[in-house]
């Protein structure tokens, strides 16, 4: 005959994290960025991010959905990482469209967000060529 658990306090804990790093939509393929490569990205803002807890280390990783040369795919990205703020900070601001450079490798990852240099050499010309309209 069968032993039946008795204390299940455990298996309830376990389901309840289960059910937070859930899906409820399709997985889609995740972005793989190359280092020293720029890549453009365009980010869905427009609901919120899934989240993925890491069991082993308990590190939140953010699921955002982006679309790269017309592919959907999402970017899982620690919430510690500086890139993860800049980006919401930026959404709130009403950018959706990023230039993004990854620099390192495993441990040594880094995301930059380029800033578009057009615009930027625009501006300080503006700043430094005044114009005399006679």
């Amino acid at each position: 005959m069968e032993e039946q658990t008795t204390n299940t306090d455990w298996l309830k804990k376990e389901a309840e994290e289960l059910k937070e790093n859930a899906f409820d939509e399709d997985r889609l393929p995740a972005l793989i960025l190359e280092e020293n490569k720029m890549v453009n990205i365009e980010i869905d803002f427009s609901v919120p991010f899934d989240k993925w807890t890491d069991p082993e280390n308990g590190n939140l990783k953010k699921i955002i959905p982006v679309t790269v040369n017309d592919e959907k795919l999402v970017w899982w990205l620690n919430v510690k990482n500086p890139v993860y703020g800049q980006l919401v900070q930026k959404g709130t601001q009403g950018q959706t469209k990023f230039k993004i450079l990854q620099t390192g490798t495993k441990q040594n990852t880094r995301y930059t967000i380029v800033e578009d240099e057009d615009e930027t050499e625009t501006k300080e010309v503006e700043k430094v060529t005044p114009e005399k309209v006679e």
